[in-house]
C-alpha cells in the first residue's frame, strides 16, 4: 500500500486559512483536496438552506409549476410515477405529500414485481382509463420517449422530474426538470432525483406566496463625482433576470424610454426610501417614481441590521468570501431581500428544511457527490434524522435497526436505513416503502417496517447464495474477455439483485461487470464499471441489441430479449479489444493531513465536523501520524482475524481497530513498537455511549 501525500504550497494554505478564518490543518486539507474556489467554499462554511440554488434557475420550472397549478384549478387527476429504489421512493413520498397538500387528486405508482424500470405503456393506458390527465415522473422519465408520446395521444400531459443522463432526443413532455439536460439552466448537475423533486416542491410553495411570476426592481442610487450611480436588477421568482448600472448627471435623462424604462415599469424596491427619493429627484427632475422601502420589513426579520445603511452592511457582509470581487451595495440588498422572502415564509425555510431527511436519504443511497449544495441538503437531512422525533415511518425503521437516538452520520444512513428501503425494490415490493413513508397509521407503519426489515434479511441471503453460484461463470467470463470484462447471465438470478451482484463482481475482479437475470423471455441486467471506463458508453455500442438502457456514468441498467443473448455476447467479444481500463497499480491511499502525535487530540473532531458529511466525492478524512507507540493488542472477531489496539500519541492514548490484521501481528508490528499509522477517526457506540476511536488502514514499523 502506497501512502500518497500531495506536496502543498504553504503560501496558498495560509491564504485559505486567513481568508476564511480557518486553522492550518483544515486549510491544508482543503488545499490538498483542491477545494479553493470561493463558490465551492460556501457549501463548507454555510449550512443555511437559503444558500441552495434557486429552483427557478431551471428554465422549465415555471412551465412545470403552471401545469401542476392548472391541474389543481381544473380538478384533474395526477399520477406520480417513480422508480423502485430509495431515490425514487423518497421522490414519490415528497411529491405526493406536496400535491396532496395543494388539494390535488393525486395517486402514485412505481414498478412492482418484474415490471421494468421507468414509465410503461401499461401504466399510461391504466391511468388514461381512470380519466387521468397529468403524469409527473420522478427519478425516471427522461428516456421514456415512446410512453410519453402515447400519453400525449391519450390527452395526458407529462412533467419529467429526473436526473439520469438524457438521450439525444428528449421526450415530448410539457416540462423537463433535469440538471443533466443541456441548457437546463441549473448550475449543479449532480442532484439526486429526490433533490430535483424537492426543487419542484419549493417552487410550488413559492407559487403560494403571492410573489410568483411577479417582477420586482431592486434599486440603489449612490452619489458619484458631480453625478449619481444608479444600479438596479429586475427579479422574478427571486432570480435576477436583468441588471443595469448607469452613471447619471442631474436633469439629463428621463425614466421614460431607453434602457431604464423597464426597470421603472413595475414595483420598485429600495432600502431606505428617503435618501433614495432625494437622489432620484435630483436625477429625474420631473419624475414621480413610486418606491417601496424594504428596510422596515427586512429589519423585522433581521433586527440586527436596524439603523444600518447598505454601505455599512456591505462592510460586514460575508458575500465577499464567496465571490472573486467585493460585493456592492446592490449585491447586499439583493441578498437581504432574498433572505427576507425565504425567512418570512416558513414553508420556504424551516418547514421546507423538514423535508431534507427524505432528500438526504435519496442522495446518499444514489451515491450522489456530497459537494456543492448536496452538502447542505445532506447535512440538513441528518439534523432532521437526528432530531428528537424523526419522521413517521423512518422512526419505526430506525427503532428496528437499533439506531434510534444515536447520532447518525451519512455512513450510518447508507448502511442502516438505505439497505432495507432498497430491499423492497429489489424484492419486487417497493410499494411497502412508499406506504411506510405516507401512512398516517402507527399500526400500519409498525407492520410495514417489520416486513421491510424481513425483506432485507431475505435479500442478504439471496445475494450470498447467488454469489457462490455465479462465481465460476464469472471467472470463466473474465478469462474469455481478456481480463477486461465480466458478464454473467443466469435464470437463477433474482432481477432485484443484479445491481448488487454487478457491484460485487466489480469489487472482486476490478473490471466492468454486468449481472443479468433471465426470465420470461427477457434479460434484465445491471452494469457497474470501474477504472475510468464508462458504463453508458459500452451500452451505447449495443443499442441495436438492447430494448432499453440508461443510468449514470458508472452504473447503468438495461434489458433485451433473451433470444439476443448470443448476439450480446458476440458484441461484447467484438468490443473487448477496444476496452481500455486504467492501470491496476499497488493500492494508493491519499493522505489528507499528517498529524504530529501532539496534535492527535480529541479536538480533532472539530476538523471532522467541518468536512462532514462524507460520501461520494467527499471521502472520510485519512490522517497519518508518525512515531506512535502500540501499547496493547488484542484479537477480536469470530475468527480472531481483527485486532483492537491501544496507541499512544503524545499525551493521549487512543483505542483503535485494525481489520483483517491478525496475521500481521509480530511481523509488521507488535506491542511496544513505535510505528507510523494511516487511519481515519470515527465514532464508536458502546452501551449507548459515543466515543472516538481510530480505524487503522495501514501500519509501518518505524526504522
Amino acid at each position: 500500500m502506497i501512502w500518497e501525500k500531495t506536496p502543498l504550497d504553504q503560501t496558498k494554505v495560509r491564504k485559505i486559512a486567513e481568508r476564511y478564518g480557518l486553522d492550518l490543518i483544515t486549510a491544508s486539507i482543503l488545499a490538498r483536496r483542491g477545494i479553493e474556489d470561493p463558490q465551492e467554499m460556501l457549501f463548507y462554511l454555510e449550512s443555511d438552506p437559503r444558500f441552495l440554488h434557486n429552483p427557478f434557475l431551471f428554465v422549465e420550472m415555471e412551465d412545470a409549476v403552471d401545469r401542476i397549478l392548472a391541474a389543481k384549478e381544473e380538478g384533474e387527476k395526477v399520477l406520480v410515477f417513480g422508480d423502485r429504489d430509495v431515490d425514487g421512493i423518497t421522490s414519490i413520498a415528497l411529491l405526493v405529500r406536496a400535491l396532496a397538500a395543494l388539494g390535488i387528486d393525486v395517486s402514485w405508482r412505481l414498478p412492482l414485481g418484474d415490471e421494468p424500470y421507468g414509465l410503461t405503456l401499461q401504466a399510461v393506458e391504466d391511468f388514461a382509463a381512470q380519466n387521468g390527465t397529468l403524469i409527473v415522473t420522478v427519478d425516471c422519465g427522461i428516456s421514456n420517449l415512446r410512453e410519453i408520446a402515447r400519453a400525449l395521444e391519450l390527452g395526458i400531459d407529462t412533467v419529467v422530474v429526473d436526473h439520469h443522463n438524457p438521450p439525444e432526443e428528449l421526450p415530448r413532455a410539457c416540462a423537463i426538470l433535469n440538471p443533466k439536460v443541456e441548457d437546463s439552466g441549473y448550475p449543479f448537475r449532480d442532484l439526486a432525483g429526490c433533490g430535483v423533486a424537492a426543487k419542484l416542491v419549493w417552487a410550488l410553495r413559492f407559487a403560494g406566496t403571492g410573489l410568483y411570476n411577479q417582477s420586482f426592481t431592486l434599486l440603489n442610487v449612490r452619489p458619484g463625482n458631480d453625478s449619481y450611480v444608479l444600479e438596479a436588477v429586475l427579479m422574478r421568482n427571486l432570480v435576477v433576470m436583468d441588471s443595469i448600472t448607469e452613471i447619471l448627471s442631474p436633469g439629463i435623462v428621463t425614466v421614460e424610454g431607453g434602457r431604464l424604462a423597464k426597470f421603472f415599469a413595475g414595483h420598485v424596491l429600495v432600502f431606505g426610501a428617503k435618501a433614495q427619493k432625494e437622489m432620484l429627484r435630483k436625477i429625474f427632475t420631473r419624475a414621480d417614481i413610486g418606491l417601496f422601502d424594504m428596510a422596515p420589513e427586512i429589519t423585522k426579520v433581521f433586527p440586527g441590521i436596524q439603523g444600518k445603511s447598505l454601505l455599512r452592511l456591505r462592510e460586514t457582509s460575508r458575500l465577499g468570501l464567496f465571490q472573486e470581487e467585493a460585493p456592492g451595495e446592490l449585491d447586499v440588498f439583493v441578498d437581504l431581500y432574498t433572505s427576507w422572502v425565504i425567512k418570512s415564509n416558513p414553508k420556504l425555510s424551516g418547514d421546507y428544511s423538514a423535508l431534507f431527511d427524505l432528500v438526504a436519504l435519496g442522495t446518499i443511497a444514489d451515491m450522489m457527490p456530497v459537494c456543492n449544495e448536496n452538502r447542505i441538503i445532506v447535512r440538513s437531512g441528518l439534523e432532521v434524522l437526528n432530531s428528537a422525533r424523526p419522521r413517521d415511518g423512518i422512526r419505526e425503521l430506525m427503532r428496528l435497526q437499533d439506531i434510534l437516538g444515536k447520532s447518525l452520520s451519512a455512513r450510518d444512513v447508507a448502511w442502516q436505513i438505505s439497505p432495507p428501503l432498497n430491499a423492497t425494490g429489489r424484492m419486487g415490493e417497493p410499494d411497502r416503502a412508499v406506504r411506510l413513508l405516507l401512512s398516517d397509521s402507527q399500526e400500519e407503519r409498525d407492520t410495514l417496517a417489520r416486513g421491510i426489515v424481513d425483506l432485507n434479511d431475505q435479500r442478504k441471503k439471496i445475494v450470498d447464495d447467488m454469489w457462490e453460484a455465479i462465481l465460476p461463470d464469472a471467472r470463466e467470463s473474465l478469462e474469455g474477455n481478456d481480463g477486461k470484462f465480466v458478464l454473467v447471465c443466469d435464470s437463477r438470478i433474482h432481477r432485484g439483485i443484479t445491481g448488487l451482484l454487478a457491484q460485487r463482481l466489480v469489487k472482486f475482479f476490478d473490471v466492468p461487470s454486468a449481472a443479468c437475470a433471465v426470465l420470461d423471455g427477457k434479460v434484465i441486467g445491471s452494469l457497474r464499471s470501474t477504472r475510468g471506463y464508462g458504463a453508458l458508453s459500452f451500452l451505447e455500442k449495443c443499442a441495436d441489441i438492447l430494448a432499453e438502457y440508461g443510468g449514470h456514468d458508472f452504473a447503468a441498467g438495461f434489458n433485451f430479449s433473451s433470444d439476443r443473448i448470443p448476439g450480446f455476447r458476440k458484441r461484447l467479444e467484438d468490443l473487448v479489444p477496444g476496452i481500455i481500463l486504467g492501470e491496476k497499480d499497488e493500492e494508493k491511499i491519499c493522505v489528507d493531513a499528517e498529524l504530529p502525535p501532539k496534535f492527535l487530540r480529541p479536538d480533532v473532531e472539530g476538523v471532522l465536523k467541518f468536512f462532514a458529511p462524507h460520501g461520494e466525492g467527499n471521502p472520510a478524512l485519512t490522517f497519518m501520524t508518525a512515531g506512535v507507540v502500540v501499547e496493547d493488542i488484542s484479537f477480536i472477531g469470530r475468527d480472531k482475524d481483527h485486532t483492537r489496539l491501544l496507541v499512544r500519541a503524545g499525551e493521549h492514548a487512543w483505542p483503535a481497530v485494525f481489520w483483517n490484521s491478525a496475521e500481521r501481528v509480530g511481523r509488521d508490528f507488535d506491542r511496544n513498537d513505535r510505528v507510523d499509522i494511516l487511519y481515519q477517526v470515527e465514532k464508536n457506540y458502546f452501551q449507548n455511549k459515543e466515543t472516538l476511536r481510530l480505524a487503522v488502514i495501514d501500519i509501518k514499523r518505524c526504522v
